[in-house]
């Protein structure tokens, strides 16, 4: 079965074509970093403007690259929510139209949830070694925990009460004026030989003794404070970021993301713990999931409590059509789908939550 999966829920207009739901034929994604860059994050009109320019040649080329033509698709997947309301209401508009053209299904999916799927494209992971599963999508707009029993039934078992770990990023990448997108590049710097990960001690969020939720907004203001020094009266600071020479603004970085993965790490660990059966796998999506440190403790994590660690390749860590192929495979496959009615929404679709 082949399935054309759309994508356009913040600044990546994207196209795909998966068979069974794991092998992809062609992904193609066209990023917006040029078009934000110098607004220090992603501007929604400016975003959607950008969708309505590019659906059609991304659309396109993905048909071509999967060496098929529009009469072999089965269906047409497209992400609906959550997201920018402006950008996704442009991959929802083109997904109706083909699908009412071609008289095919029409399926929404969930963009936080087919993260969790994108680690299992591509791969030879059986469903029955993945699930049930501790689940965890990090990225620029979401960081939650959930309790995978299938692709799609999910427990939410916390999230983040103020910043996503990648807007955090983000910011601290700001602060330290790295320019944006900031993730990789305080990746990159926290790797350098000579980066020292302990040349401050920046706090790390615990919030309750068995809370499972998350926090970044204390790490982020601790980091600007380092910086720039505690303000004074009229809110005015100290200094400015000029005054940082390149190696102190790498050991920031550095001590920055060691206490970045360590928050994560630890509600991860008190996750496992506090769930009735243990699970399986870890299963790892979003954009901050292609993070070095975070991947290589997490792995750490999944070692020590004999877990199977499910990563996505790094092509599937960011916004991509292919897992919204993939998950839009495995609900037309139980029996669901939309008709044009399927509305955009800025929210997740409905999950319980639980322990």
């Amino acid at each position: 079965m082949l399935i054309l999966g759309i994508e356009s829920s913040c600044d990546e207009t994207a196209a795909a074509v998966v068979e069974d739901g794991r092998r992809v034929r062609s992904s193609v994604v066209a990023g917006q970093q040029e078009i934000h860059e110098e607004y220090g994050g992603v501007v929604p009109e400016l975003a959607s403007r950008a969708h309505a320019e590019r659906i059609t040649g991304v659309v396109t080329s993905a048909i071509e690259k999967a060496g098929c033509g529009l009469d072999d698709l089965d269906a047409i997947a497209v992400g609906h929510r959550p997201g920018l309301i402006g950008a996704l209401l442009v991959g929802v508009s083109a997904a109706k139209a083909l699908a009412w053209s071609l008289d095919l299904p029409l399926v929404g999916v969930d963009h936080v949830r087919a993260h969790l799927w994108a680690g299992l494209l591509d791969s030879d992971v059986q469903l029955d070694e993945a699930f049930s599963a501790l689940g965890l999508v990090i990225s620029g707009g979401h960081t939650a925990m959930f309790r995978c029993d299938s692709p799609t039934k999910l427990t939410k078992l916390g999230g983040t009460i103020d910043d996503a770990v990648g807007e955090a990023y983000d910011k601290a990448a700001a602060i330290l004026g790295l320019g944006h997108p900031g993730g990789p590049t305080i990746d990159r710097l926290a790797q350098e030989i000579d980066a020292n990960d302990r040349a401050v001690e920046l706090p790390v969020s615990r919030l309750g003794k068995e809370s499972l939720d998350f926090s970044f907004s204390g790490l982020k203001t601790a980091l600007l404070y380092e910086v720039r020094g505690v303000p004074g009266p009229g809110g005015v600071f100290e200094r400015t970021n000029a005054a940082l020479t390149p190696e102190r603004k790498r050991d920031l970085a550095a001590s920055f993301q060691r206490v970045a993965s360590k928050a994560i790490v630890l509600k991860m660990e008190r996750a496992i713990e506090a769930m009735d059966e243990k699970p399986r796998a870890i299963i790892v999506g979003g954009g901050v999931s292609a993070n070095s440190r975070i991947r290589r403790e997490l792995g750490e994590l999944a070692v020590k409590h004999g877990l199977k660690l499910v990563l996505p390749e790094m092509r599937y860590c960011v916004d991509n059509a292919a897992m919204i192929a993939g998950l839009g495979h495995h609900r037309l496959g139980q029996g669901e789908h939309d008709d044009l009615t399927l509305r955009a929404s800025p929210s997740m679709s409905p999950i319980k939550s639980g322990g």
